[in-house]
């Protein structure tokens, strides 16, 4: 029976359904007594958990199938692939050579090896060199940018006395729309300004509606940045009369980032009170190295202003707050009791986040339907249940909680009896997953969410990941 449970899990796998494949592997690990066997059925696990992107669950089983049979390399293999999603370089390592050690004629765990070895020298590097803390704005350090020409054949959008416009978001998108890119003095100068912006604002945003205006939260974007005109065009740009809250992971995954990023920021400094924006998981250095957004910076621009993104990232507020009724954050709640808003207030966000604690567990925690607080799936912050969800927003007189992070069929899931809402905003998430898109929308009196769904686009033929690094070789 265990042998036919793993061939029917085998043939799901090919077929790319994953959950079904870990379904019929945990089913085939309740019946088998072999421990070799064992081994196999639990890195087989592992290896479709990584392919869901749950990194944590694959870390575990990979643990099970060493332990089983230390013998097993596929264990190993797995075992390493899932620590390179954390960003744990230097324990990767330390499996891709074992399997070396073990099987010397293995031409693609000597590659993993040597990409896994030159990614811990260079953070070894980049550690060595870094400073804790960065004192002086971008303004500060480049104020050279504003002696950089402008090419006669730019035909481009472009600041009006350094300033961005209406105008100037709209040539921005249709620009863009076009496969074109904003000249870089113009970026540098967005960037600048921008993150002047947001060093003034508070980690936790209190964001007042008036009662008979309407407010769009949207979730996840990543880089897909036809859908986001699509938003757009469905629910209006944004303007004073239409706000907007977009609750993190603007970009990564999609290979449109660079346009999705500097439409926000655009947006963000013309409208600076009815825009808003919260930092996700993926606006952190590890998550862009992986996953494309410093390759996509590097082909369109250079290096100085990948850096130049990374110190806006850390001021970035952490969460919003919509008429002290509804706290949005990217992740989701904590691994403690009694967390209070002022506790989030006091967080030092300025910095890249924590691998645990309240920073963490904001831009990575998942709900769950059981009571209580899970291991997170992820390998990072946690799962929490709906008596957690419904005791935060007790002792904080909130009434629900919006975040985003996860995909969902319908683009939006409410949990823990409506308190606990998650919208992604990324329809077709890489092209491959299906699901819709969504947006939110209430108004300031009740504060009631409406939700509208949406299907994906047609995108100029880019496929998804386009720059991302080597480093997704080691993972899958």
């Amino acid at each position: 029976m265990a042998d036919q449970l793993k061939n029917e899990a085998n043939e799901c796998f090919k077929k790319k359904d994953f959950s079904k494949a870990i379904e019929l592997y945990t089913k085939a690990i309740e019946v088998e007594t072999d421990a070799k066997k064992l081994a196999v059925l639990y890195a087989n696990r592992s290896f479709s958990h990584l392919k869901q992107e749950s990194f944590g669950y694959a870390l575990t089983d990979a643990q099970t199938a060493i332990k089983t049979d230390a013998s097993y390399l596929k264990g190993y293999y797995r075992r390493a692939a899932s620590l390179v999603a954390l960003g744990k370089f230097k324990q990767a390592l330390i499996d891709y050579d074992i399997v070396c050690k073990r099987a010397p004629n293995d031409e693609d765990a000597k590659t993993k090896y040597t990409e896994c070895n030159k990614m811990v020298k260079k953070l070894a590097f980049e550690k060595a060199i870094a400073v804790d803390k960065v004192e002086k704005t971008l303004s500060e350090m480049f104020k050279d940018l504003e002696s950089i020409a402008i090419e006669d054949d730019y035909t481009g959008p472009k600041l009006e006395n350094g300033k961005v416009t209406l105008t100037f978001m709209e040539e921005l998108l249709e620009w863009y729309r076009q496969q074109k890119k904003l000249h870089r003095k113009y970026a540098y100068k967005i960037l600048c300004d921008v993150e002047t912006y947001f060093r003034t604002q508070p980690t936790l945003v209190d964001v007042p509606i008036p009662d008979d205006k309407k407010f769009t939260v949207c979730g996840d974007i990543h880089g897909q940045f036809y859908d986001l005109l699509n938003i757009f065009k469905i629910n209006g740009l944004p303007s004073e009369e239409n706000p907007y809250l977009f609750n993190g992971d603007f970009v990564d995954r999609g290979s449109f980032s660079v346009e999705c990023i500097f439409t926000l920021f655009g947006f963000k400094l013309l409208y600076p009170n009815h825009f808003f924006m919260a930092r996700g998981n993926h606006e952190t250095i590890n998550m862009n190295q992986m996953y494309g957004f410093t390759g996509e910076v590097l082909a369109k621009y250079n290096s100085t202003m990948a850096d130049m993104f990374t110190q806006v990232y850390n001021w970035l507020p952490l969460c919003h707050c919509l008429n002290k009724r509804v706290l949005c954050m990217h992740g989701g709640l904590f691994s403690g009791d009694n967390v209070k808003l002022d506790d989030i207030r006091k967080i030092e966000r300025n910095r890249q986040p924590p691998e645990e604690g309240i920073f963490c567990e904001l831009l990575w925690s998942d709900p769950q339907n059981l009571p209580g607080r899970g291991a997170s799936k992820r390998g990072v912050g946690i799962q929490f249940g709906p008596d957690i969800t419904h005791k935060f927003l007790a002792n904080n007189n909130l009434d629900y909680l919006i975040r985003s992070h996860e995909v969902k069929d319908s683009g939006y899931e409410e949990a823990h009896d409506g308190k606990c809402i998650t919208v992604f905003s990324a329809p077709n998430y890489c092209d491959t997953m299906g699901n819709l898109g969504a947006f939110i929308t209430l108004n300031g009196k009740d504060m009631k969410p409406q939700y509208t769904t949406y299907e994906a686009v047609p995108h100029p033929p880019v496929k998804p990941m386009a720059y991302a690094q080597n480093l997704m070789n080691l993972i899958l």
